[in-house]
């Protein structure tokens, strides 16, 4: 029996950006179409196999330690964003603010889908789910950059809506308007106290 469930759930692809220069901006850069490369999205700043550990995982490694980058792309809900723009009382939030590399349309509880999900397209390009992508005080900065008097407030607006971290398991290509089914590991959940 296969590991991997095909759910119900199709999300259609509403925006694709990348970030260039992150020395810069992490802010990203709107495109209609997309190369995937088994480093992430050709031309982004957050591609690469491997990359430098960084405060969220100082639990297991001193910072800049190399490790398996899981981080190569950056997914959020449209349906979340609209959410955490309400909280903010703006009509919307820019997906290039926030540092996107792909915004989906279609799935409820994105931020909360299981880790090692994958989102799989028509053309077979797939994406594997690390984790929730808490949000930050950079991606603040670049809201406040946008709309002073907002952006300090982000973080707490978007707490559960930042979407995921992913990692390209088949390369291939995107564009906006593309379908990504979902598909959920077949195991319960953990449980380390049964009983």
């Amino acid at each position: 029996m296969p590991a991997l469930i095909p759910s119900d759930y199709i999300a259609t692809i509403t925006w694709l950006g990348v970030t260039s220069d992150r020395s810069s901006t992490m802010r990203s850069e709107a495109r209609d179409m997309v190369d995937v490369s088994y480093d992430g999205f050709v031309g982004e700043a957050r591609s690469g196999l491997m990359r430098a550990s960084c405060p969220r995982v100082t639990n297991q490694y001193p910072q800049g330690t190399e490790i398996r980058n899981t981080r190569q792309i950056s997914i959020l809900s449209a349906e979340e964003m609209a959410e955490a723009a309400a909280t903010l009382k703006l009509d919307a939030l820019d997906p290039a603010w926030l540092g996107a590399s792909l915004i989906v349309e279609g799935i409820p509880d994105f931020t909360h889908i299981p880790p090692s999900s994958r989102l799989l397209s028509e053309n077979g390009t797939c994406f594997v789910i690390d984790m929730e992508n808490r949000p930050c005080n950079i991606t603040g900065r670049e809201v406040e950059r946008a709309m002073p008097g907002h952006g300090i407030r982000y973080k707490q607006a978007a707490t559960g809506k930042r979407g995921v971290t992913a990692w390209v398991e088949h390369a291939g290509t995107l564009k906006i308007g593309d379908e990504l089914r979902l598909f959920v590991p077949d195991q319960p959940a953990w449980n380390p106290t049964p009983g």
